[in-house]
């Protein structure tokens, strides 16, 4: 299975923000975990700062074969109308994932602008968010019968 990974901004500074909220591990760490714990599939991998590379992604998802979205929008969770519309146009799985737990957080990130467009969410387990995020998004395509997008 082909699996997009998107992070939002800051998340290349991962391993430098609050331990307590992020866990210490930089996104290059998560993502070569995600790699070796899941070795039968392939993931595109996506960091940016900007909203725009962010949507360009999404809606070159379908065309580009990818079979499932797992996406950590960072502080665009909270904000982007536009991120939101774009999920909606794309029907393969989408799994919302966050290191730490939203509810527990500043009341500004309490609410999940994107979350509505999303498949489902996983929040609060640290880097083991994105494993939770990939099992569900392979699950989800199975039962949709959407994987083999890219042959795998």
């Amino acid at each position: 299975m082909h699996i997009l990974v998107l992070n939002g901004p800051n998340l290349n500074l991962l391993e430098s923000r609050e331990a307590s909220h992020y866990g210490g591990q930089s996104l290059a760490e998560i993502e070569e975990h995600l790699k070796h714990r899941f070795p039968d599939h392939t993931f595109e991998w996506l960091q940016s700062n900007h909203e725009g590379a962010l949507i360009d992604a999404i809606q070159s998802a379908e065309a580009q074969h990818i079979d499932a979205i797992v996406a950590n929008f960072g502080g665009y969770t909270h904000s982007s109308v536009a991120i939101h519309d774009a999920l909606e146009l794309v029907r393969i799985p989408k799994i919302e994932v966050h290191l730490s737990n939203l509810a527990k957080r500043e009341e500004m990130r309490h609410v999940s602008v994107v979350g509505a467009a999303m498949d489902g969410s996983i929040a609060g387990f640290g880097a083991l968010s994105y494993v939770l995020g990939v099992e569900a998004a392979v699950a989800l395509a199975l039962e949709r019968g959407l994987s083999g997008f890219s042959g795998a």
